[in-house]
Parts: structure tokens; sequence; C-alpha cells
């Protein structure tokens, strides 16, 4: 016996629905427990990451810690969309930065960053030279450290911890750059 067209149709918009409510309860749970794309807005993270990327960001469990790469939403003077910088040190931690050297030191140690695209030239907002971290606080860089609006500048400053969206740990697309962020 044939199914007349309106029950069939029914049926057929029934499986529709459940298709999509599966689906959209399958990425809500994904960007709860695995992470969310972001696209990286700039040039402050070359050449670590390009600009128009877009970035697995790992959100659930997250605890930041120096040499992750993070995406921060806070706004200051003409930046209004979410940062991507990179965690130079934490809560308690003592920064220096030498622009004379080139050098960024935390608790007396100079980093070793092979990451950086060229050598530190000190701008006129990047005013902070030597901070410790306070409690509940990450001090932040850009990889390109020449154009990076960061922790440098007191306007950022050292950046409350509670305005991390989480770890950038993967370039998803172009696909050409596919991979985990280090």
């Amino acid at each position: 016996m044939e199914q007349r067209p309106d029950v069939r149709a029914a049926r057929e918009a029934h499986i529709w629905l459940q298709t999509f409510v599966a689906a959209t309860v399958a990425l809500v749970l994904l960007f709860v427990f695995v992470g969310r794309p972001v696209m990286v807005d700039g040039d402050s993270m070359l050449p670590t990451l390009q600009d128009r990327e877009l970035m697995l960001v790992r959100q659930a469990g997250y605890t930041p810690q120096p040499g992750d790469v993070v995406v921060l939403r806070k706004e200051f003077r003409n930046v209004t969309g979410p940062i991507v910088k990179r965690i130079i040190a934490v809560e308690g931690q003592n920064v220096e930065i030498d622009y004379a050297a080139g050098t960024v030191a935390v608790d007396g140690v100079v980093l070793t960053e092979d990451y950086i695209l060229e050598p530190m030239v000190r701008q006129s907002w990047q005013t902070v030279t030597t901070l410790t971290v306070p409690e509940g606080r990450v001090f932040v860089m850009g990889d390109n450290r020449n154009i990076s609006d960061d922790s440098r500048d007191e306007a950022l400053g050292a950046v409350e911890e509670a305005y991390i969206l989480g770890q950038a740990v993967a370039v998803l697309f172009p696909f050409q750059n596919f991979g985990a962020i280090s």
C-alpha cells in the first residue's frame, strides 16, 4: 500500500528535523568540550599565524602556561575583536624586556624565542619594560613584536585570565597550513 503524499512529506520533514537537531547538538558539544573556530585578524602573530587563518581554540579545562598561544577577548584602544597572543609569563613571574639587546627575560632567564618574526624594536606605545605579573593575570606578546599591541602597552597590560577564551591549538584553514600551533 502506497503512502499518501502528505504523510510521506511529513515523514521526510521529520527525518530532516531529526538530522538538523542531531547536527546542532553535535556542534554545541564540540564547541563546549573540544573547542571553537576563531579567525586570526592581523599580522601580530607572524610567522606563527597568518592573517585570516582559521584556528581551533580549546576552551574547556584550559590553564594558562608560558609559551601557549591564546585567544583573548578584551577591548583596548582600537582593538575590539578577539586577539591572538603568546603567553610570556603567568602570575608571580617577573618579566624584563631589554630592547637594546632584543631580549625578553622571565625570572632572570632570557627566553629562547625562535618563533619571533624579527628582532624587537621599541615602539612608542610599548611602555612596559619590567613587570611582576599580578595574581590571576598573564603577560602576553605577539610573535611579530614590532607591530603587536600586547602587554607592553599599558592600555592592555597584564591580562586577567577571565579574558582568555582558550588556547589556540591548531590551524584548520587554509588546508595547506593545517596543523598544530607551537
